[in-house]
């Protein structure tokens, strides 16, 4: 990752809130989400890298199926499944990325982003306090440049770690 690039939020709102379901793109195979390298998947759940990354190995994990409340569309067994997947997919990052503490957020809304899913973003070390939390991951402040290739390396060697 080669350095950070400027965010067009106007577009990415539009985008989001009147475009298609990115998940269920992704679900479906749509090539105009391959960016997003698909490194863990089960029969319920997958991973992959973040489109717009602000910190490096900044990855999502979502049900394959289009729900959209963290907890009233998922009853528990379902909930509970899904945890261990983030949780799996949380310490495969944390052995990739080097990292001062991970963030686990369920971020969307009905309003765009509905299908639910989890941001795992892994803090690096000594980041300044002021650029930790919330400003680390507000695509506002920039996001990260990567290669195709790149995203390919972090997508195998989070395989690798996940066994």
């Amino acid at each position: 990752m080669t350095g950070r690039i400027p965010f067009d939020v106007a577009a990415y709102h539009e985008r989001v809130q009147r475009g298609p379901c990115f998940i269920c793109a992704i679900v479906a195979g749509d090539p105009a989400y391959d960016v997003e390298k698909v490194f863990y998947e089960d029969e319920h759940h997958l991973a992959f890298l973040a489109r717009y990354a602000t910190l490096p190995g900044y990855v999502l994990v979502c049900p394959k199926a289009h729900v959209e409340h963290v907890v009233r569309d998922l009853d528990e067994y379902a909930y509970l499944q899904l945890m261990g997947v983030v949780r799996r997919v949380a310490l495969a990052v944390e052995a990739v990325v080097p990292s001062e503490r991970t963030y686990l957020l369920s971020l969307g809304s009905r309003q765009g982003n509905a299908h639910l899913h989890w941001h795992v973003a892994a803090l690096p070390p000594e980041v300044p306090y002021e650029r930790q939390q919330y400003h680390a991951l507000m695509a506002e402040n920039g996001v990260l440049e990567w290669s195709p290739e790149e995203g390919e390396v972090l997508a195998e060697r989070l395989r690798r770690a996940l066994g």
